[in-house]
């Protein structure tokens, strides 16, 4: 899908709440989207790797990840144009234009050879996005579609908060709504449904007492989707 092409609602609507919040989003948000870092730390990128990251945003977890594992090529893509304008400024400041390309697109329904050049990747990673995508479960199974064989899909997001007080519950919930954010009830569900039609190996956990899900998918050497 062009950029031409993006559903205009949704991209219309992103750029509309980030095109201000933009500018404060990772001073605020690194209270509350918690594991992203070990997200970043367990993606084990191969020497010479390829990754791509769904839901880029600010560029944030692609900066890091970049320092992380130096050797490998980075890609974003992001459905706000607001967004990658932010991201594309940090990413020149950390002077990591040569190794981090980054793309305007529908995580749901998108061209990697198009955007990018490369078909799959050794690596997908999306991060606290899927709770904000309308038709998310399209994404997930566009990510596996990405993925190199041997390839791996990392996915942290909010959980369901099962393990904190109902009150507690209640105002996260209130609070993200404010910003068009839905924590995904099925997330874990479909995840492991997709692992079983791909012939993929299936990790999950919960972090701070359900608060957040992280999953990891893994995809056979010899399979692909």
């Amino acid at each position: 899908m062009s950029a031409t092409e993006l559903p205009a609602g949704h991209a219309e609507l992103m750029d509309g709440v980030y095109r201000w919040q933009r500018h404060i989003y990772d001073l605020t948000r690194k209270y509350y989207l918690l594991g992203r870092d070990r997200l970043v730390d367990g993606l084990d990128v191969p020497q010479g790797g390829t990754v791509l990251e769904l839901g880029c945003g600010t560029g944030r977890n692609i900066v890091l990840a970049a320092r992380r594992y130096s050797n490998a090529r980075f890609f974003g893509l992001d459905i706000s144009a607001e967004m990658l304008e932010t991201a594309n400024a940090a990413i020149a400041r950390e002077g990591l234009s040569k190794k981090v390309n980054l793309s305007r697109g529908d995580a749901t329904d998108f061209d990697a050879k198009a955007l990018f050049g490369i078909e799959r990747f050794d690596r997908v990673f999306v991060s606290y996005s899927l709770s904000m995508i309308p038709g998310w479960e399209k994404t997930v199974s566009a990510a596996l579609a990405a993925l190199a064989p041997g390839g791996s899909l990392h996915v942290v997001d909010f959980g369901q908060q099962e393990g904190l007080p109902r009150w507690f519950r209640t105002l996260l919930r209130g609070w993200l709504r404010k910003f068009h954010v839905a924590p995904r009830a099925s997330l874990r569900d479909v995840l492991e449904s997709e692992s079983q039609r791909t012939g993929a190996t299936f990790h999950f956990r919960t972090l701070y007492r359900g608060y957040a899900w992280l999953a990891v998918i893994k995809i056979l050497p010899d399979f692909a989707t």
